[in-house]
């Protein structure tokens, strides 16, 4: 943990030194004793903070109830350190049990100590607005306004003290337990190709290789292997769907949607236009752009493993983590010094860890751990340029956290919707960066069709998967879904979504289950779409010559979770609630398309 990895060799031989991250921030290990003192000390905080102020918060002056919320974010804080460690260090191998068990034990610890906690949200949320209003004219309690704000939207669907204290304990044993199954599973999978057995990372990449005979064989193990384990990941899925069910009726929300619209703060309609602007949008999207990608193959229609292949007749050129970090860093300076200034330490300080192995957890993602340390990278590097953007994605994501941080533990956190901009946004500058400094025609057409491709696998793809989403909780309301039903509701969409250029075969209607977002985080994918959309829009304002632009940027970032998407989009001139904006993003796609036409 924490090392630098021997040179490892691309399939093209270009040599690759992969970092992994350093963890010793956070702690030096799971026996570090720091880290059991730190649960103690949280434990005998959180006692005292109930003590002090469970059914007294109404009565207090401004000033004390500041001085209150201060010291819930430093507990948090600390208790969050902890989390996010356990967190990371299960997601460099997951298929390892002691590491689950290490995760497992933290977590309900975690849960233990903040049941003592949960009084303070539940009973900020009885008082009155007029009194809370009185509250906050002191400068220690409006500080947090931003944050006493979005606890509040939640007060309609709020339960009993003593029965959000049952569902918060009893979630280590109930959708905690599932998730961390389900991760295992998929961490342990393995399918055999060329006498190899392969990981989920290894299938995946592997369904982006230029041998079309690799790509076709790396997804016929995925779904003969996904298959083996359907029974099993069917009933993880319809547990936690009936789950959410019955919290979602106790709770009153309308849709299954509606909680993750108010934890988005983004209105339903907001949500409703954008998935109407890109469903309406499917053919001159993916179905027109598939219909040119088969042409170019010389087919009527793409097999489904070919969705995401490199264009025929060529080289794709592999990156080196050097020329990967060069790439990523120069395009940031360029659009204004401080991203490049703080996305550096992320290499400089072993903050990423990019070695695909064995066990570790498939995909990306950038985790915020806490202000008072700093964020932490997981990719997997094959050398791809579509590892590039995604190390520009997670980077954008990464910088935001850190930029956010300064508002404190409670105000750091960015709503999903807007969370998606940053990444999306760090993509599309690395991506401008290097079409710039592309003049031959051949390879001018393979970026821009990457790019589409990415841009189709943010948008369609995840408004495809929004609406799986939403079928599958909307008909379990009715009973347990089969394996071949929810397989039919994926044929389904994607048939719709993707369109007639792309042929789908028998084992592909198991692939909806080892989508990790429908499992931690219901809804989540819409943001994607959503940040995209946005990005597309943010861009063609940044490509006016929009006065201050890099600094109203900047600005966004570092405001995190203190205001919505509406106060931020103001000083750039957008509004997301205008049905016209939609489309305007959407446009950006269309006119790459068209470029890519223009090009043969």
């Amino acid at each position: 943990m924490g090392e630098i990895k021997p040179v490892m060799r691309s399939a093209e031989g270009v040599s690759m030194e992969i970092p992994a991250w350093n963890l010793g921030d956070l702690y030096a290990g799971p026996d570090d004793p720091a880290l059991a003192a730190a649960l103690d000390d949280a434990r005998r905080d959180s006692e005292a903070f109930h003590a002090a102020y469970a059914g007294r918060l109404a009565l207090l002056s401004g000033e004390e109830l500041g001085t209150a919320i201060a010291r819930y974010e430093n507990i948090m804080e600390r208790l969050q350190r902890v989390l996010s460690y356990a967190q990371l260090y299960f997601a460099e191998d997951m298929s390892d049990p002691e590491r689950g068990r290490f995760q497992q034990t933290i977590q309900e610890h975690y849960n233990a100590i903040t049941v003592e906690l949960l009084f303070f949200t539940l009973e900020l949320n009885r008082i009155d607005d007029t009194v809370l209003d009185s509250q906050c004219s002191h400068p220690l309690a409006a500080k947090y306004r931003p944050w006493l704000r979005d606890q509040r939207v939640f007060r309609p669907h709020q339960l009993a003290d003593d029965v959000e204290a049952i569902l918060h304990e009893k979630a280590v044993a109930g959708r905690n337990a599932w998730i961390r199954l389900f991760e295992q599973t998929l961490a342990r999978l393995r399918c055999p190709v060329d006498g190899e057995d392969r990981t989920l990372t290894d299938l995946l990449n592997m369904m982006s290789h230029a041998d079309p005979a690799r790509r076709r064989d790396a997804a016929r193990a995925l779904g003969s292997g996904l298959a083996d384990q359907i029974e099993l990941l069917a009933l993880v899925t319809n547990t936690l769907a009936k789950d959410k069910e019955i919290e979602d009726r106790y709770r009153r929300y309308p849709t299954p949607v509606s909680h993750r619209n108010l934890a988005n703060r983004v209105e339903d309609q907001v949500v409703d236009a954008l998935v109407t602007a890109i469903q309406s949008a499917y053919d001159a999207l993916a179905h027109r752009y598939y219909r040119l990608k088969a042409r170019w193959f010389g087919v009527d229609a793409l097999d489904y493993w070919d969705r995401n292949a490199p264009l025929p007749g060529g080289e794709e050129r592999t990156f080196t983590w050097a020329e990967a970090r060069h790439t990523v860093l120069d395009a940031f300076q360029r659009f204004h010094p401080t991203l490049a200034e703080v996305a550096s330490p992320f290499f400089s300080e072993g903050w990423i860890d990019a070695q695909p192995r064995p066990g570790k957890e498939p995909g990306a993602f950038s985790h915020p751990t806490v202000p008072s340390v700093h964020p932490y990278i997981l990719l997997n590097y094959y050398g791809r340029p579509r590892d590039v953007t995604t190390l520009a994605h997670e980077l954008g994501h990464g910088v935001h956290q850190q930029l956010a941080g300064r508002q404190g533990a409670l105000m750091a956190d960015t709503p999903l919707t807007l969370a998606e901009t940053a990444s999306v946004f760090g993509e599309m500058l690395v991506f401008r960066a290097v079409l710039e400094g592309v003049s031959d025609p051949d390879q001018r057409r393979r970026l821009l069709a990457a790019k589409v491709e990415d841009m189709l696998n943010t948008v369609v793809r995840q408004i495809a998967f929004y609406e799986f989403e939403r079928l599958v909780h909307e008909e379990r309301r009715n009973g347990e879904l089969s394996p071949e039903r929810l397989g039919e509701i994926w044929f389904e969409v994607q048939r719709t979504s993707l369109g007639p250029a792309i042929r789908f075969h028998d084992e592909y209607k198991y692939f909806w289950s080892y989508i990790p977002h429908f499992i931690h985080s219901p809804f989540y994918v819409y943001a994607y779409a959503f940040g995209d959309c946005l990005v597309n829009a943010l861009y063609n304002v940044y490509r006016t010559g929009f006065d201050r632009f890099e600094e109203h940027y900047i600005d966004m970032l570092q405001a995190g979770g203190t205001r919505g998407h509406h106060d931020l989009l103001q000083p750039f001139g957008l509004d997301a609630r205008d049905p016209q904006f939609w489309r305007g993003g959407l446009d950006v796609i269309v006119g790459l398309i068209d470029e890519l036409e223009a090009l043969g």
